[in-house]
């Protein structure tokens, strides 16, 4: 029986894909082993001595529970030192943010720097308790009135200081949120200037 013939381009063709089939196995193989694992995908490969680094600086960076909170305890012993001496020095950047802005300097500096009848309400209420907790009833009644006259000037007093305090504001900071400052103004005048915070920055009598 005769057979047909069978196309010389075909035998051709057939044999350079067989040849051709390895060899980019081969190559794709190749590839595979040459590339680093850890490269991230169409970058190059990094060479040994930074891949090293990076190894030794991961290994170094301790990530423990216990030394992740020594270092918050570390971070927040030095913001509050720093507040502190804000505090005292008054350095805007590390004030706390109650006492933040200009509105609040203002604020403070107007009530230093004048006398307020409400800062003397500790010493008096001692002096008050001392005369009523004596048995005489004179003494008691001195007493009885010096609280009724310490409370009607504080009441005056702050009334009076909170109407010019956001009068000033009002001409001083026209544009700008004043939210809060007059209350704020009226808790420190209730406390002694030596024991202030932020400590005072203007004297008596000084223009704020």
């Amino acid at each position: 029986m005769r057979g047909y013939p069978v196309p010389l381009g075909f035998v051709f063709r057939s044999r350079a894909k067989d040849e051709k089939a390895p060899a980019d196995k081969a190559q794709m193989t190749l590839s595979k082993q040459t590339r680093d694992p850890q490269a991230p995908k169409g970058r190059p490969t990094p060479k040994r001595s930074e891949a090293q680094s990076q190894r030794r600086s991961v290994a170094n960076t301790s990530t423990t529970r216990k030394d992740a909170a020594r270092r918050q305890r570390d971070d927040r012993r030095a913001a509050m030192e720093r507040q502190r001496q804000a505090l005292a020095g008054g350095d805007e950047r590390y004030l706390p943010a109650r006492d933040k802005g200009p509105v609040r300097k203002f604020a403070r500096d107007y009530v230093d720097s004048r006398f307020n009848v409400a800062e003397f309400f500790l010493p008096l209420a001692v002096i008050i308790l001392v005369l009523s907790v004596v048995r005489v009833a004179q003494l008691q009644n001195i007493a009885l009135l010096l609280w009724l006259v310490v409370i009607i000037l504080i009441v005056l007093d702050s009334i009076f200081s909170a109407f010019r305090l956001r009068k000033r504001l009002a001409e001083r900071f026209p544009d700008q949120n004043k939210r809060g400052a007059v209350p704020y103004a009226l808790m420190r005048s209730l406390q002694m200037r030596r024991l202030r915070l932020p400590k005072p920055q203007v004297k008596r009598g000084e223009r704020p």
